[in-house]
């Protein structure tokens, strides 16, 4: 199988907002007021975590129909941590990125626990997302 591409344009539309578009649609991400934004729309980090329970969901159901049990749903709770002192220009101490993300899965499923543990695994291991975010990956920034 040959590699997938995807692509997205973005633009301003103040300090705070971006519109992000990407195949037919646009996606607005925003600041919420106390960070000086309008709040229309989540904020990058918050995307981030949209992105990977996004991912865990497809990802979820595609190996639930390999291992042949129904999956009627998944709920996600997500939850990062992140110190703002180096987005801020306060502290160098800690990146800027989370430090750690936690995710509970809920799964709504006819499976048993040692059938729900080997799709666990298999799941962590093949989300894109989840792979983005816990190893490292070749990012270049330049001007255009």
């Amino acid at each position: 199988m040959s590699d997938l591409k995807f692509t997205a344009r973005a633009f301003s539309e103040s300090p705070a907002k971006t519109v992000v578009e990407t195949r037919s649609f646009k996606i607005i991400i925003d600041e919420p007021e106390s960070l000086g934004g309008t709040d229309h729309g989540a904020n990058p980090v918050e995307y981030v975590l949209a992105a990977l329970a996004g991912c865990l969901n497809v990802v979820g159901h595609m190996i639930a129909s390999e291992l042949g049990f129904v999956l009627r749903g998944i709920e996600f709770e997500l939850e990062g941590t992140l110190h703002p002192g180096k987005l801020f220009g306060t502290s160098s101490e800690k990146r800027a990125g989370y430090s750690e993300i936690s995710v509970k899965i809920i799964p709504d499923a006819d499976a048993n626990e040692e059938v729900l543990a080997k799709w666990l695994e298999i799941v962590k291991e093949r989300c894109p997302v989840s792979d983005n975010l816990t190893n490292p990956t070749s990012v270049s920034i330049e001007l255009g």
